[in-house]
């Protein structure tokens, strides 16, 4: 049983099928990736904010510390509005990690198929070859058998050819 077309065009199926899922996953990555880079920077601006405020306590400027408040204002604004993103887009990721994992598995299953297919169509083929080895040479050994014969029947003074009670006679004296 050869592997037939549609076998093989549903693994190429399967194949386009893994690497779109691949490429959606790593894009939600790099989206996961960049928000927490996000999170990050926001954590830095807070950080950069308090060191504002601790310098203009230190040097008594007002807009300093007005500066350094708004910095980190803006900075917990923005931790608030990045961490429930991150979280849907980490659910996000467990999604397409298990969508790519079931791709992944669809394919392997076809390219099992096929490679069970091919190693069967293998296994006939040297079953059918060694019975053709075996029929030639079942044959060769019967045409040798039966030239021999009509050899031995064409000879003069073969067993054929002097009669049954004569032959024992024939041996003794050689």
């Amino acid at each position: 049983m050869a592997v037939s077309h549609a076998l093989r065009r549903l693994l190429r199926i399967r194949e386009l099928e893994e690497e779109q899922s691949r490429l959606a996953l790593e894009s939600t990555v790099a989206e996961l990736n960049s928000l927490e880079r996000a999170l990050v920077a926001a954590a830095e601006r807070d950080h950069q904010g308090r060191l504002l405020i601790g310098a203009s306590a230190h040097s008594g400027e007002l807009p300093d510390r007005l500066a350094g408040l708004e910095e980190m204002r803006a900075a917990t604004r923005r931790t608030t509005a990045l961490l429930p993103r991150i979280e849907d887009v980490k659910l996000d990721v467990t999604a397409m990690r298990e969508a790519f994992i079931g791709k992944r598995v669809q394919r392997r299953q076809a390219e099992s198929l096929i490679q069970a297919t091919e190693a069967q169509d293998a296994i006939e083929a040297g079953r059918r070859s060694q019975q053709g080895l075996d029929d030639w040479y079942r044959n060769r050994m019967h045409r040798n058998a039966g030239e021999a014969e009509r050899a031995k029947s064409k000879q003069p003074g073969s067993a054929s050819s002097v009669p049954a009670a004569a032959e024992p006679a024939s041996r003794e004296r050689s």
